[in-house]
């Protein structure tokens, strides 16, 4: 469990999860995507404080920063502590190439301070920076806040890369968390499906880590080291994040993860996203911290009607971890009550309540969840969660999975839950502390929720697997 800073009452939550089919806008995959090696970069580890032209070590090799440098200050938005900062026509170069060629690379990017907009582009060379060409469009960035463009190469070999600001003069922009993905593809488990972790959500605010991996303060699309690594006999501090033992079990069964990095948008059925929802068969958001916009909101409930699978998780009720006004009941009942598809259209709402109990209070019989190919789930710890109540009149599908231990098998005080809308699934859980794996960033207190007993992997694995309609 993890506790909020400067607030004891807080000790570990966690979210809601729903249970959705494949998607109906199947997209095939026949690849496993991994990191180029050093990558993704966070301008984390080196120090240039001056425009002029000069090179500096990074964590990924040595990079030239022409008319820029690693900015620090407030002004800079950043993940982390730093972010590279350019002006003017600067450029950021790599001297180095990554051997493995490119699928893709994705940026971060937003305005310096109260500056105008400017706009950008990637270069490539295939002759170790003897000559460059264009890649993609050119990007315009005009917000504050972080966003990614992703751009797609395609291309094998030695390469390195430059991005350019092409436009806006002195006004200054930041750029961070430059991501290369690895060229080529290796066939994928048989029957392997996607997993998709949103971290675009302040998943990682205050001392929370409701994600797979953070490396130096960034949280990348692909955990890092490659999940090709992973074994039989793996463990989950292979990742550093508090849920990366959920991750690390997925990849064992035979699936791939990924994660939703901060700027990135939730999006459904736009064909230009690499991360598109259409791209996965299942949505897992622990415990967000903003709320969805209308659009991502109409995504959601839309991913879910064509077929996805979404697991919610949920924390207690004033657990506002960036102290932005919502927490994450609010967040959901947000979702469900405000978007422009259905009203209520999974068929339960949070409940502003605080609970800390171990409940064996369980639904039994054949249901896949409780009863699946990972095993029988016989009880459900909170550290400090919220309930959920039930409406049968809103969802016929929705049916508790666990209650309170004072609690009838009925529709109040449900801890965790499960329904079916369109040909979509969804399960929530009403706490965070049961999927947290004790292991987080640096710097971060967290629970070992996750092997306090063995009926916690066994829900949580179970209801991936409903959702993922392999049970």
């Amino acid at each position: 469990m993890a506790p909020l800073l400067g607030a004891v009452l807080f000790a570990s939550c966690s979210k809601s999860e729903l249970t959705p089919e494949t998607p109906a806008v199947a997209v095939a995959t026949t690849t496993q995507h991994v990191a180029a090696a050093g990558f993704p970069e966070g301008f984390e580890t080196g120090t240039k404080t001056a425009y002029t032209t000069g090179s500096v070590t990074l964590g990924s090799g040595s990079w030239t920063l022409n008319d820029a440098l690693i900015g620090n200050t407030t002004a800079d938005p950043k993940t982390g502590a730093q972010s590279v900062r350019v002006r003017n026509l600067g450029i950021v170069g790599m001297n180095f190439n990554t051997t493995t060629g490119a699928s893709t690379v994705s940026v971060s990017h937003a305005v310096y301070g109260t500056d105008g907009a400017s706009t950008w582009e990637l270069w490539k060379s295939a002759d170790s920076g003897a000559t460059f060409a264009k890649v993609g469009s050119t990007v315009t960035t005009s917000s504050t806040a972080l966003a990614t463009a992703t751009f797609t190469v395609n291309q094998s070999g030695n390469l390195r890369f430059q991005l350019r600001k092409v436009s806006g003069g002195t006004n200054r922009i930041n750029l961070d968390n430059i991501s290369i993905e690895q060229y080529g593809t290796t066939p994928p488990p048989t029957g392997g499906k996607k997993f998709l972790f949103d971290a675009s959500h302040t998943e990682t605010a205050g001392n929370a880590d409701w994600v797979l991996d953070v490396d130096a303060g960034v949280v990348p699309r692909y955990p890092t080291p490659a999940a090709s690594g992973i074994t039989s006999t793996t463990p989950e501090t292979y990742w550093s994040a508090a849920i990366s033992a959920w991750g690390v079990a997925l990849v064992k069964l035979g699936h791939s993860v990924e994660q939703l990095p901060t700027g990135t948008a939730i999006t459904y059925g736009n064909t230009s996203n690499p991360q598109d929802l259409a791209n996965y068969s299942v949505f897992v958001v622990d415990e967000p911290n903003t709320l969805f916009s209308a659009s991502e909101k109409t995504a959601i409930v839309n991913f879910v009607k064509n077929g996805g699978g979404l697991f919610m998780i949920s924390d207690h009720d004033i657990s506002d971890r960036n102290n932005d006004g919502y927490d994450s009941p609010d967040i959901w009942n947000d979702l469900m009550a405000n978007n422009s598809v259905q009203a209520n259209p999974f068929g339960f709402t949070v409940n502003l309540d605080n609970i800390v109990e171990n409940s064996f209070n369980v639904r039994t019989g054949t249901n896949p969840i409780m009863n699946g190919s990972q095993g029988v789930v016989s009880q459900l710890s909170f550290h400090n969660g919220a309930t959920m109540t039930l409406n049968p009149a809103a969802n016929s599908t929705v049916q508790g999975l666990v209650w309170r231990t004072s609690a009838t098998q009925g529709n109040n005080l449900a801890m965790a839950a499960s329904s079916t809308y369109g040909t979509g699934r969804v399960v929530i859980i009403g706490d965070s502390s049961p999927a947290d794996d004790g292991t987080g960033s640096p710097g971060n207190t967290v629970y070992d929720g996750w092997n306090e007993n063995v009926s916690t992997p066994r829900l949580h694995l179970n209801a991936s697997l409903w959702l993922a309609k392999l049970q």
